[in-house]
Formats: C-alpha cells, sequence, structure tokens
C-alpha cells in the first residue's frame, strides 16, 4: 500500500504541475499566454515537476519510479519486485488522472475562454502529439529518448534520496531539450494515457479531441526504450 499511495500522490504531482504548465501556456487568458513556443519553459517546469513527485512519493514510502516504463523494465531484469508492481501501476495511471482533473478544474474558466484547438484548448495540454506525424519516427523518438533517460537514472542509485530527485528533474530537462522537440517527450505511459482519458472523459469547454490513434506512441515507445536501457545495464554491470 506504501507504493500504491506513494506513486499515486507522488504521479499526481508531477501532473498537476507539468499539464499545469501546458494549461498555463496555451489557453486564453492567463498571464503566461503567449509563451507557447518557448521550449526551454515547458521542459524545465517539466523537470521540476518530476523532482517534486518524486520527493513527495519518497516520503510516502514508494521508489519514486512514477512511470510504468521503469517500473515494468526494472521487474523484467530483477531490479525491482513482481510483488509490487501491480500497485505501483494502479497509482502511476490514476496519479496521473486524477492529476489531470485537478489542472481542468483549476483552469476551467479559461478552458472556457478558449475555443477549440485553433485557440489552444487540445489534448496537447495533457498529452503528447508529434510536431511531425510520422508514426515510425515518432515510435523511434520515443524509444530513443526513453532509453537515454532511463540509462542515466540507473546510475543514479536511489533516486529518492537527498538532492537525487533534482538530478532526475535535470535528465528530464536535458532530455527534453535534447530529444524532445520531436514528439513532445512522453516517456512514460500513465503521464500520457491517465491526463489523455480525463481530457477525453471529463466535460471540458470548447475541448478537441483526445488523438487515440497516436496513444500507442507515447505508450509502447518508452516501454520499449526503458527495457532496452536497463536490459544494457544489466547486462555490463
Amino acid at each position: 500500500m506504501h507504493g500504491l499511495v506513494g506513486e499515486l500522490i507522488g504521479t499526481c504531482v508531477l501532473i498537476v504541475i507539468g499539464a499545469g504548465v501546458g494549461a498555463g501556456i496555451h489557453l486564453q487568458d492567463s498571464y503566461a499566454s503567449g509563451e507557447s513556443n518557448d521550449w526551454f519553459y515547458i521542459t524545465i517546469v517539466w523537470g521540476l515537476a518530476v523532482t517534486m513527485g518524486v520527493y513527495v512519493a519518497g516520503s510516502f514510502g514508494s521508489l519514486g519510479h512514477l512511470n510504468p516504463a521503469i517500473t515494468i523494465a526494472y521487474a523484467l531484469f530483477g531490479l525491482f519486485s513482481w510483488h509490487s508492481v501491480v500497485p505501483y501501476l494502479i497509482g502511476q495511471f490514476i496519479g496521473a488522472f486524477i492529476g489531470a482533473v485537478i489542472v481542468i478544474v483549476h483552469y476551467y474558466p479559461h478552458f472556457s475562454a478558449t475555443e477549440g484547438e485553433k485557440q489552444g484548448n487540445t489534448v496537447g495540454i495533457f498529452a503528447t502529439m508529434p510536431a511531425i506525424n510520422n508514426p515510425v519516427f515518432n515510435f523511434l523518438s520515443e524509444v530513443i529518448a526513453t532509453f537515454f533517460f532511463v540509462l542515466i537514472l540507473l546510475n543514479l542509485g536511489d533516486f529518492t534520496k537527498g538532492l537525487k530527485p533534482v538530478i532526475v528533474g535535470l535528465i528530464i530537462f536535458v532530455i527534453g531539450a535534447g530529444l524532445g522537440p520531436t514528439t513532445g517527450f512522453a516517456l512514460n505511459p500513465a503521464r500520457d494515457w491517465g491526463p489523455r482519458l480525463a481530457y477525453t472523459l471529463l466535460p471540458v469547454p470548447n475541448k478537441g479531441i483526445g488523438h487515440w490513434n497516436y496513444a500507442w506512441v507515447p505508450m509502447l515507445g518508452p516501454m520499449l526504450g526503458a527495457i532496452f536501457a536497463t536490459g544494457l545495464q544489466v547486462m555490463l554491470a
């Protein structure tokens, strides 16, 4: 239960801050409107969102994965107990969904003031979309970005302790800056699917569509990238 609760609350924190910056820059009439092309701004806030989520998750007794790709890849190679996989996954997806709900409530008047996708009321506030729609290369981009993210992460040891969550946030920032502009760098199936589902199901004013035809990319790409990185680390260790 500690793992489930920690992952749920930590992932919720991650999405509230991360999707919150997306809402702030895309929706009309917020003080952050007009910053939508500032990729540096977006990537650093997502990095800090992960930092805060890891700290909170760790304080509730989880390992701060916040990411099914990490949980599953670690379990496959004996770095994490299979007994804890299901509670971690449940916590991650539910936490991501709840985080998106909180952002929708927080920005509700701004969703009402933003008339459709042309003005910025899109699922991209919550989930990832490719800059150029090319499913094969979009998938490869997610595999590559997640591979390097997890490879670096594996060499931090317990990344919930001390200043290590700050380092995790910096990793997210540099991966996002260097490899993220192609797809929006999901790196994390729960971070994409939980908020995408919330945006699709909830009565968000003037909302666009969920673009579920693309959702397999941020689900499978990070999974494969994390498995490749963990396998390589275990093989060479």
